[in-house]
């Protein structure tokens, strides 16, 4: 079963995903402060984003929409294509420490 969030009709629809890389960083959360709330008067109404910039840090970033910019898709490739790289790289690692460790045996 999928997981699903429900978001009121009369909230709008956040611009940014979970998990969607941005140039800020990579939405950990999201909150809304709908219009007609003493928040939304005090703060502006809209959608505020919960974004980690760097992750190898704890360091976390809350942000309005509008101080948020998409990732080009050659941007969101050339991040990818790196982190994917890094992976393979580490895999290739492990399984040079498991082959020491099996004595050169390995199921697979």
């Amino acid at each position: 079963m999928q997981p699903t969030i429900s978001i009121p009709r009369h909230w709008g629809y956040p611009r940014f995903a979970l998990e969607q890389r941005t140039n800020q960083g990579i939405v950990l959360g999201l909150y809304c402060y709908p219009t007609g709330t003493k928040l939304a008067e005090q703060f502006g109404d809209g959608w505020r984003y919960a974004l980690m910039p760097n992750q190898n840090s704890n360091e976390i970033l809350y942000l309005q929409e509008n101080q948020i910019q998409p990732l080009s898709p050659q941007e969101l490739f050339t991040q990818i294509t790196a982190e994917i790289e890094f992976y393979q790289r580490q895999i290739t690692i492990l399984q040079q420490q498991l082959s020491i460790v099996t004595g050169g045996f390995t199921n697979g």
